[in-house]
């Protein structure tokens, strides 16, 4: 959807620019999915630092020579910074030239005085369960609600708005199996194949999606609909003839959430309609016969 939307502003577009554009997508969310468990790692660990920094002080008190650096040594912590695939991944990468160590220290202050933190340093014992809940209290209840974090990701990340809830359910997945997760391949070799198949579908079938799209807007003015209600419509149709592993009414559903999401407050009712017209008409004439676009 992005890079189709991308795609409007330019003019003959070939399909190899246009995959190349899609797997640059793809590229730019795993940057964005390394530097948020970068990020994370960074806080968690400034209970260290925090430590040293204050009992090095001229004349510190005893609160300063005895800070709780539990944190820095939580389990689930040490096992991300030891994953193989996290290594490489911060190396590919480079996540620390980001400008973040004030941001990083602000924060874990604001960090320190939540009920939630004094809480899990208060336990003596290290419980897998609790080590865990900790980083996700960190990361969904502490960093993702907090401005100057959203602000910082806006700032060095252009697909942040577009990627958030996606990024917040591949933190949540990681967390609970960090050592199957390879940030080499953040999607799946099917799931890269379909996308890239359904990017080719659109450029290729787009004759043939407007012929069906454009008898259902009856009174709309093609020109005056929303350009992304356009091209999740397209969408929509080149799953009805040519994914035959994804029934209609998941598309449907799919594409009018994607309308919700991205699109105008109307738009979620709008696409409904026509995909759902036209799927009845496609029935209705016998053409939901679903063939491979490349066959077709």
């Amino acid at each position: 959807m992005q890079t189709l939307y991308s795609l409007e502003a330019q003019e003959n577009t070939k399909e190899v620019e246009a995959q190349k554009i899609l797997q640059k997508h793809f590229e730019y969310s795993r940057q964005l999915l390394v530097y948020l468990l970068f990020f994370l790692t960074e806080i968690a660990r400034y209970a260290e630092k925090d430590s040293v920094l204050r009992s090095s002080k001229h004349l510190p008190s005893e609160l300063d020579k005895n800070v709780n650096t539990k944190l820095a040594g939580n389990l689930l912590l040490w096992g991300i910074l030891e994953q193989d695939s996290f290594k490489k991944a911060l190396k590919q990468e480079k996540p620390e030239l980001i400008d973040h160590g004030e941001l990083v220290r602000k924060l874990y202050l604001e960090l320190r005085d939540t009920d939630e933190y004094k809480k899990y340093i208060g336990e003596e014992k290290r419980e897998k369960k609790q080590e865990k809940e900790i980083l996700e209290y960190i990361f969904n209840d502490f960093l993702l609600p907090n401005e100057a974090f959203e602000s910082h990701l806006e700032e060095y990340f252009s697909n942040w708005n577009d990627d958030a809830g996606m990024m917040q359910k591949l933190v949540s997945g990681f967390l609970n199996k960090i050592t199957a997760f390879n940030f080499q391949e953040i999607i799946s070799e099917e799931k890269a194949g379909f996308a890239h198949d359904l990017l080719a579908s659109v450029m290729e079938k787009k004759g043939v999606s407007m012929d069906l799209i454009r008898p259902k807007l009856k009174n709309w003015d093609a020109d005056r609909i929303a350009t992304l209600d356009m091209i999740l419509m397209e969408m929509g149709v080149c799953e009805f003839l040519y994914f035959e592993t994804i029934p209609p009414k998941v598309t449907i559903n799919e594409y009018i959430d994607l309308a919700k999401d991205y699109s105008t407050p109307q738009s979620g009712q709008f696409v409904n309609g026509i995909l759902d017209n036209i799927h009845k008409e496609l029935v209705l004439e016998d053409k939901m016969h679903k063939v491979n676009f490349k066959a077709s």
